[in-house]
């Protein structure tokens, strides 16, 4: 199965999730008690590291049972190796493992995926535990009567025994954006965000809604402008909660700008050479845009962006460009654009429809309806 590039954190997911065997209890059973099984540990949604090891996730079964009770195990899957991996969430409080003294600590994952503690793979499967096991907290009762439900499934469904409704793990679409006016990309900032950073707008997809209406509404609503062109790039899970992201990128109809101050505090145009002082930190303001492992989806997208008006020959395929701006992009900075600003003086497209390249999927003029 292909996956993304590994610079966009929560996709790799080599996993042989085992659908069909989630409700054979004897087989699930088989697999919690192989000595051979790991487990990922959870309190209160923070997962749990060895001091000791590298930050290492990942718990036998002896050394599960000596942190905590088992409050909610859901099984992950099957690494490449037949090894099956669960997620627990145990009853140990955090302030408890430091009055121990024992050798785990506990991190929120952001700061692990930011900084690149653990291997692409296990940032995915902290992940997708992390959404599980939160979903799980979250949703105890049934929402059809109010009474208690049980986990089935291998936690992968919650049933009620009242009225026999099953419940199964939500995930909410968001679509991110790029969108592109000739040399100039827009980015827009919100009030929580680090001082100067902007990023790539974005908004929940809602009922009734295909992922093209849904980026050309959130523009409008945000930023007061029409786009067209809307085209799917790639997505990536979010476990926080439980969100998938929707990378596209659109063409501006219009520029003229009327920024939602409810959603957003500012919101404005970007040219090529700002953004790639954004990104290597020499802007003349202190702006600045997400870059390294998690920027979401659209970062890479940003990248490309960048990397098309400055090395992009006629003869490289659309894979050969994001394998190079991969190498380019380490998850502990971007190493690239000192070289590409002094590159960039020297060239320009003539063309700015080149900007966003060839559509490889459907797309929908919206403007014009």
């Amino acid at each position: 199965m292909p996956t993304p590039p590994h610079a966009i954190g929560f996709t790799l997911d080599p996993l042989d999730r085992m659908s069909d065997k989630r409700d054979d209890e004897v087989f699930v059973s088989s697999l919690r008690d192989d000595p051979a099984t790991r487990f990922l540990l959870f309190i209160d949604n923070v997962p749990l590291f060895k001091r000791d090891d590298g930050h290492d996730p990942l718990f036998d079964a002896l050394e599960a049972a000596q942190l905590g009770k088992p409050l909610q195990s859901v099984l992950l899957g099957r690494d490449t190796h037949g090894h099956a991996l669960f997620a627990l969430t145990i009853d140990t409080a955090p302030d408890r493992l430091a009055l121990d003294a024992r050798p785990v600590e506990a991190i929120e994952l952001r700061p692990v995926a930011m900084q690149g503690l653990v291997s692409p793979f296990l940032i995915s499967a902290l992940g997708e535990a992390r959404s599980m096991l939160d979903w799980h907290r979250r949703h105890r009762f049934c929402a059809n009567c109010g009474t208690p439900t049980d986990d089935a499934g291998a936690g992968w469904r919650r049933v009620c025994g009242n009225c026999n409704a099953q419940h199964f793990p939500r995930v909410d679409p968001v679509v991110i954006m790029l969108v592109a006016d000739g040399d100039r990309c827009l980015l827009g900032r919100q009030k929580q965000f680090a001082p100067g950073m902007y990023s790539a707008l974005a908004g929940f997809v809602e009922p009734g809604e295909t992922f093209e209406h849904a980026v050309y509404r959130e523009v409008l609503e945000e930023a007061g402008i029409r786009c067209t062109d809307m085209r799917y790039y790639a997505s990536q899970p979010w476990p926080f909660p439980s969100s998938l992201m929707i990378g596209c990128f659109a063409r501006a109809v219009e520029t003229e700008l009327t920024v939602d101050l409810n959603e957003l505090e500012d919101a404005r145009w970007f040219s090529r050479d700002e953004v790639v002082r954004m990104l290597d930190g020499t802007h003349e303001d202190g702006l600045s845009a997400p870059k390294g492992l998690l920027l979401r989806i659209i970062c890479l997208r940003l990248l490309l962006w960048v990397i098309e008006a400055v090395v992009v020959l006629p003869i490289l395929s659309s894979l050969v460009v994001l394998s190079f701006a991969v190498a380019a992009f380490p998850a502990g900075g971007v190493t690239f654009f000192a070289a590409a600003k002094k590159v960039t003086k020297e060239s320009r497209l003539s063309d700015p429809k080149h900007l966003l390249g060839r559509p490889r999927h459907r797309t929908l003029d919206l403007a014009q309806q």
